[in-house]
C-alpha cells in the first residue's frame, strides 16, 4: 500500500497534541500546572509573620494603630526550557500495528486513528516519559533536560545546595540508601514528622514516592494486616497517617517528598507559535520509506516556599 504522510501543527493546534502527551505524565496530577508561559513566570507566595513583641497577628482592640505583623512575599522564577524531539521512523515498522487497529471488532468500537495520529501518539509517549523523568530527576546537565525537584547533587530545586530553606530528612538506612519493605513506612514517617507546622493538616499535602516504593508500602501494610492490599479495587486511595500518597514514576528510589500540591509547579506553553508538531514523509524527497517526526515544546519546574517542603533522601 502506497501512501504519504505530511502534516504540520503549530500554536494552539500543536498544543492540543502536547497537552495529550502531558496527560500521560502521572506526576502532573499532583503538581500545580501553569500553562501558556511565554518566556518566564513569577511565582509569588505570601506568608504572615507575627510581630515578635506583639505575640500574634490578632491582638486586643485599642484606639492606636499597632503593627502586629509583616507580610513576606516569596518570589521565584519559572522559566521553561525549550525542548525538541527529532525522530526518523520506517513506515513499514509501524504499519502492521496501525493496520491491526483498523480492524477492531464491535459496532461500538471507536473509529480507527489515521496513520498520522498513530505516529503522533507514539511521539507523545516519548515526550511524556521524558517529562515525567525530568520533573524529578532532571539536572539540565545534559541536552533535553530541565531542572527537576530532586535532581542529583545540588541541582534539584529541593536539594540543600539549591534551596537551604527546604527541610531535609535522612532515610532510615542512611543518606542515599533506598527504602526496603521493612523501612518504607518509617522512611515516609521521617518526612511526616519533619513537616512544618504551617502545612500540617492542609488538604493538598501529599507524600510523594515512586512506583517501586509504593509497592514496598503495599507489602508493608499487608504484612501488618491493616488491609488486604493485594486485592485492592481501583477506587482505593492510599494514605499514610491520614495523608494521601502520590505515586510519581519519575521520582528516584532514594527520595521521598512531603509537600503541598500548591508548592510544586510545572510550567509549559501550549499556545506559542514555537510549539510545533510536524510529520514529513521522505518518500518524495529521497525515495526512502522513512518519515520524520518533529516536536517543539517547553517544560520546566519550580517550587513555592521552600520551608513548606520536606525532602527525605
Amino acid at each position: 500500500m502506497a501512501f504519504t504522510v505530511n502534516s504540520a501543527f503549530a500554536g494552539k493546534a500543536a498544543g492540543f497534541y502536547i497537552s495529550a502527551a502531558l496527560a500521560q505524565t502521572n506526576s502532573l496530577e499532583y503538581i500545580t500546572m501553569i500553562e501558556n508561559i511565554k518566556f518566564k513566570s513569577n511565582i509569588q507566595q505570601m506568608s504572615l509573620n507575627a510581630d515578635a513583641a506583639g505575640g500574634g497577628i490578632v491582638t486586643a482592640a485599642g484606639c492606636d494603630f499597632v503593627n502586629s505583623g509583616d507580610l513576606d512575599l516569596t518570589e521565584k522564577i519559572l522559566e521553561p526550557a525549550n525542548l525538541q524531539v527529532n525522530l526518523q521512523l520506517c513506515k513499514s515498522v509501524l504499519l502492521d500495528s496501525w493496520e491491526a487497529l483498523q480492524m477492531r471488532a464491535g459496532a461500538g468500537a471507536p473509529p480507527p486513528a489515521s496513520f498520522d495520529d498513530y505516529v503522533i501518539s507514539y511521539l507523545g509517549e516519548v515526550i511524556a516519559n521524558n517529562v515525567e523523568s525530568n520533573i524529578w530527576a532532571g539536572t539540565q546537565n545534559a541536552a533535553g533536560e530541565f531542572i527537576g525537584f530532586t535532581g542529583a547533587g545540588a541541582t534539584g530545586w529541593l536539594r540543600a545546595g539549591n534551596d537551604a530553606t527546604v527541610v531535609q530528612g535522612v532515610l532510615t538506612g542512611g543518606a542515599g540508601v533506598a527504602p526496603t519493605n521493612a523501612t518504607i513506612i518509617a522512611d515516609m514517617e521521617v518526612g511526616l514528622d519533619a513537616m512544618p507546622t504551617g502545612i500540617i493538616g492542609k488538604e493538598d499535602v501529599y507524600v510523594y514516592i515512586n512506583q517501586r516504593n509504593y509497592q514496598l508500602y503495599i507489602q508493608a501494610v499487608s504484612a501488618l494486616g491493616y488491609l488486604n492490599a493485594y486485592n485492592m479495587q481501583g477506587d482505593y486511595e492510599p494514605r499514610i497517617n491520614g495523608y494521601r500518597i502520590a505515586v510519581c514514576n519519575g521520582l528516584q528510589n532514594a527520595a521521598i517528598v512531603v509537600a503541598r500540591k500548591s508548592s510544586l509547579f510545572f510550567g509549559t506553553d501550549l499556545l506559542s507559535d514555537t510549539t510545533r508538531i510536524q510529520t514529513l514523509d521522505m518518500a518524495n524527497l529521497d525515495g526512502s520509506d522513512n518519515m520524520r517526526v518533529v516536536a517543539r515544546y517547553s517544560a520546566g519546574t519550580q517550587t513555592g516556599v521552600g520551608a513548606d517542603i520536606v525532602l527525605v533522601s
